[in-house]
């Protein structure tokens, strides 16, 4: 019975100190979602399908599908000059909102797993953020 329990409460600690990566993405997703509620809705429109001519898609959008490192670039440093989404030039300015590295991770996955986007469950986490050098 002893070996019973230590087994059980070892499950139990191990599943709340190595939580499933699905949950933890979840998670980021929901609270993403608050976060381009709050910085991005207004721009980007609440189906991330943009302004046309003016703000790019992020819904099914080929910048971030080819290369996900963009978004995350995108979000932490701001935005400016002339990019290609989905076939047409955009060239305007996207301030950097001044999020924290964690919640820059959280907008990405939201924004990445939204509106048709798939990141195949890959959760953008906080020291990748970290690890993302602004283009010179």
């Amino acid at each position: 019975m002893k070996k019973l329990l230590t087994l059980l409460s070892a499950g139990v600690f191990c599943s709340a100190v190595m939580p499933n990566q699905d949950d933890e993405l979840a998670k980021s997703i929901e609270r993403g979602k608050m976060i381009y509620s709050e910085n991005c809705i207004t721009c980007h429109m609440g189906n991330g399908e943009g302004v046309p001519a003016a703000f790019p898609p992020l819904a099914k959008s080929d910048y971030f599908i080819n290369a996900p490192e963009n978004a995350i670039r995108a979000v932490k440093f701001g935005l400016m000059g002339k990019i290609k989404v989905n076939g047409i030039d955009y060239d305007n300015m996207m301030p950097n909102p001044g999020l924290g590295n964690d919640e820059i991770a959280d907008v990405v996955n939201y924004i990445s797993n939204s509106w048709g986007n798939s990141s195949d469950k890959k959760i953008v986490t906080e020291k990748m953020v970290e690890e993302t050098k602004e283009k010179k």
